[in-house]
């Protein structure tokens, strides 16, 4: 939690005290399409951490509790593997 706390975009003195936590990179549209999805899909919430190369890849952190993280991530992976992504 110390290295996310430090890479983190947001508040430095509101890092989420979560059950669990989720990392997903990608694209940076796609990050923030997985960052909507993520948030839409269970109650979680959704930070960019800060990268080396933030321009073509980037990283968020998805903090929840287990089963939220979980559910977050599944749906996440069901979006970008499917064939319609509207």
């Amino acid at each position: 939690m110390a290295i996310l706390a430090r890479r983190r975009t947001g508040n430095p003195d509101a890092l989420p005290n979560p059950g669990a936590v989720g990392l997903v990179q990608g694209a940076l549209a796609d990050m923030i399409t997985a960052a909507d999805v993520a948030e839409k899909a269970a109650q979680v919430e959704v930070e960019e951490i800060r990268g080396v190369c933030p321009q073509h890849v980037t990283l968020i952190a998805i903090f929840g509790d287990i089963a939220d993280v979980d559910a977050a991530l599944k749906a996440v992976t069901e979006f970008f593997a499917s064939d319609n992504k509207e």
